[in-house]
């Protein structure tokens, strides 16, 4: 097993995976941009290096910076969290070539995989079920308006490299056509450094679900059940659940067999994630594999009970997979809300800022990975996501009561977050009940039904704002405990090993 691994990433993600090696007696390597030098996960690790200024750009994507760290470090594994170099297979390839184990696939499954368009060509040739449109690049936009017409509109231009919603464009008119194209490479091209572009037919109010993989070097493959992916604004993911309440055991193996069959046909290793579009008549259609730890694990770990980020680590190491299908049981229900700092008032503007209170839920059931703490300055230079708040229950209904409860006890103060965004959304009967899709909350936006806040939800965040500030004003400030067989890092003060 390794003895220190460095984590090639930041906020909440760094912080998850230092907890894992720790529990594991792993020392853990932070790197850091010059706006980070204080972030929580520097803090947190047992050794940091600096890498550069704060633009992503000349830090957290300099391959060489980080390999250097690495090598100064003595770590001889690096975890790439998500976002970032984690899908990247230069930066695997690299630490492949110097020496370094990289805890994720193999590069040549993730070039595969991370192409959109040889993936769905890979998968057509298997037989195995994609959404109806093209496997290929398109550069002539008469044969685009060939295909289109074929396929009928509405229909989807989507990047061949593409993710987060980046190089996005539906269609649903020839003559919208022309100028979405042009957007989609353009927007592609800043986004990935590719222009490629492909067709697919558009479904009407589909589910977004995907698979959790976990495979290892020695042939054993196995899914973890499903995430119900669907509540997205702007095609980015906002809250995700397991199980999904659409999916019953029948439609699941099946989902997840194709799911292995997706990963062996690309020799995937170690934690993956193929993501399916369901329609309304239960088909699923595969849209596309994510080669990386996927930001919403936390609830496939609280409802299945395998620590995922463990097993990435025992998996790199060489370490079968104890793991068998058989083993793989579902048990309650998980709830996770993402939280920006955001301001929903203004269309979800980025909010970045000092954190001048911070009240973190707590209690049975609730978990906060979190990348912040009190006293921060949330920079502006990196994607405004400050915790993930995650919630398990007997059942989904007592997992939508929890989440509520742990919503209502949440409190930032500093900067605008979309915490009464999702105290609004989980009041909302559709999502009560369970009917979503995809376009489920650009919807309700669109038509203000997520605009009011129940009068009872404002009565309880100002009673627990007021209790909070009564409590921070009695409370003293206490000197940090000393342990001893701390490591020098710990022992002389990060703060000072921090300045230049």
């Amino acid at each position: 097993m390794f003895k220190k691994i460095l984590v090639a990433n930041r906020g909440e993600i760094a912080v998850r995976v230092m907890r894992a090696c720790r529990e594991m007696g792993i020392g853990s390597v932070a790197v850091y941009s010059e706006a980070d030098r204080k972030a929580l996960h520097v803090r947190y690790a047992d050794e940091a290096y600096p890498i550069g200024p704060a633009p992503s750009t000349e830090s957290y994507l300099r391959i060489d910076r980080i390999l250097a760290a690495a090598r100064r470090s003595g770590a001889r594994a690096i975890h790439p969290g998500y976002g970032f170099l984690a899908e990247n297979p230069a930066f695997a390839r690299a630490c492949r070539d110097a020496g370094i184990v990289f805890i994720g696939p193999a590069p040549e499954a993730m070039e595969l995989m991370g192409s959109k368009t040889a993936a769905r060509h890979a998968l057509i040739q298997a037989g195995l079920p994609v959404v109806p449109g093209t496997d290929a690049n398109l550069e002539d936009l008469k044969e685009i308006r060939r295909i289109a017409q074929k396929l009928g509109f509405p229909v989807m231009l989507k990047a061949s490299a593409g993710g987060g919603g980046k190089g996005l464009r539906m269609v649903r008119s020839a003559e919208e056509l022309d100028s979405a194209y042009r957007q989609a490479r353009s927007e592609a091209q800043n986004a990935f450094n590719d222009s490629s572009v492909y067709l697919e037919k558009y479904l009407e109010r589909p589910r977004h679900i995907e698979i959790q993989l976990l495979g290892d070097s020695h042939g054993r493959l196995i899914y973890l059940g499903e995430r119900e992916c669907s509540l997205q604004r702007r095609h980015q993911k906002v809250l995700e659940e397991c199980p999904s309440p659409l999916l019953d055991e029948d439609l699941r193996r099946r989902m997840g067999e194709t799911a292995v069959k997706i990963g062996k046909l690309a020799g995937y290793t170690n934690a993956g994630t193929v993501e399916f579009l369901v329609d309304q008549d239960r088909n699923f259609y595969f849209l596309e594999m994510n080669t990386r730890l996927q930001v919403e694990h936390p609830v496939t770990e609280l409802v299945v009970g395998i620590d995922l980020v463990k097993e990435q680590i025992r998996i790199a190491a060489g370490k079968r997979l104890e793991w068998r299908q058989e083993d793989v049981k579902l048990r309650g229900s998980a709830i996770e809300c993402r939280i920006y700092a955001e301001d929903p008032a203004r269309g979800f503007f980025p909010s970045p800022g000092l954190i001048t209170r911070l009240a973190i839920p707590s209690g049975p059931g609730v978990r906060n990975d979190s990348g912040v703490y009190e006293g921060w300055r949330v920079p502006l230079d990196y994607d405004p996501l400050l915790s993930k708040l995650i919630v398990w229950g007997t059942d989904r209904r007592s997992a939508v009561a929890r989440m509520r409860r742990a919503l209502s006890e949440y409190e930032v103060a500093g900067v605008k977050t979309t915490l009464q965004f999702f105290r609004q959304l989980l009041e909302h009967p559709e999502f009560a009940e369970g009917e979503i899709d995809t376009g489920f909350i650009d919807r309700m936006l669109a038509e203000g039904s997520l605009e009011n806040p129940p009068p009872q939800v404002m009565e309880s965040v100002a009673l627990l704002a007021l209790a909070l500030e009564l409590r921070n004003r009695q409370a003293q400030p206490q000197a940090p405990a000393r342990h001893a067989g701390v490591s020098r890092w710990k022992a002389e003060g990060r703060e000072r090993l921090l300045k230049p």
